[in-house]
């Protein structure tokens, strides 16, 4: 593994999300996908599947904390999806820390930044997920 390889890392956030706080992550973390959804709940394993196919070496779904999301309970899909994926993640790889999902207030934008920021060193760490694919 190389000591400079920059995990690509799709990040799926809640729209009403910091685009500035995030901008500002992106531009020292090169590798961050961002997609933005109405709500972390939307995220089916089906689409983070898909981004692990197109060969994304994490992903991490970022969704409001209890009471701050604007679809009420929609998070909760969220939770339920989360585990299917990290299980069949660590059935195919081993790895099922290439997936977290975490929740952030929309009123602590340095959370937002230090759980992206520890999410890109976790699956830096890791390594390239086409390396665990050719074993």
């Amino acid at each position: 593994m190389s000591e400079t390889f920059e995990p690509k890392v799709v990040v799926f956030l809640c729209n009403w999300f910091y685009q500035a706080e995030f901008d500002s992550i992106q531009s020292a973390l090169s590798g961050l996908l961002p997609i933005r959804v109405l709500c972390s709940g939307q995220v089916l394993p089906e689409m983070i599947m898909r981004a692990f196919g197109a060969g994304v070496d994490g992903v991490l779904m970022l969704g409001c904390t209890d009471g701050e999301c604007h679809y009420i309970s929609s998070g909760y899909h969220a939770t339920r999806h989360a585990p299917l994926v990290r299980a069949l993640l660590d059935y195919v790889s081993g790895h099922p820390d290439r997936l977290r999902l975490d929740w952030v207030s929309l009123d602590d934008p340095s959370k937002f930044a230090r759980v992206t920021q520890e999410f890109v060193e976790a699956v830096r760490a890791l390594g390239p997920i086409a390396e665990e694919r050719e074993t």
